[in-house]
């Protein structure tokens, strides 16, 4: 039994998409940074730190209610993570690792956090 191990621990990695050994990578990741929660399990309307990598990146360009918007994902789930009166962030883009920290609210069955303090991780 203990010679097939190696063999099958190859071919279900092989059988592995990309996708999903890239979640286990940042949820394993994001599981090593002190103070954080998954963001499935992360309570609405409370203060959360949150740890991810960034999905999608939007800006909402309306005049006076301009926002940066970013989808942060932990493979565990994803939130948006809404910066007001923001553009750009210098050092923010798609695959960057973040940790962000600030109320949770659910918006029309979202996740959100507005302006939350964050910092880039490597």
């Amino acid at each position: 039994m203990g010679l097939l191990d190696p063999f099958r621990r190859f071919f279900r990695r092989m059988a592995e998409s990309d996708e999903l050994r890239y979640a286990e990578e940042i949820r394993a990741w994001a599981e090593s940074v002190p103070g954080s929660v998954r963001i499935a399990e992360a309570s609405p309307r409370s203060r959360v730190k949150l740890a991810g990598v960034v999905r999608r990146i939007t800006v909402r360009p309306l005049e006076g209610h301009e926002s940066l918007e970013a989808i942060l994902s932990d493979g565990t789930g994803e939130v948006t993570v809404v910066w007001m009166g923001r553009r750009t962030i210098r050092g923010l883009s798609l695959g960057t690792r973040l940790v962000v920290e600030g109320l949770l609210a659910e918006q029309r069955g979202e996740d959100r956090m507005v302006n939350p303090s964050f910092e880039f991780s490597a």
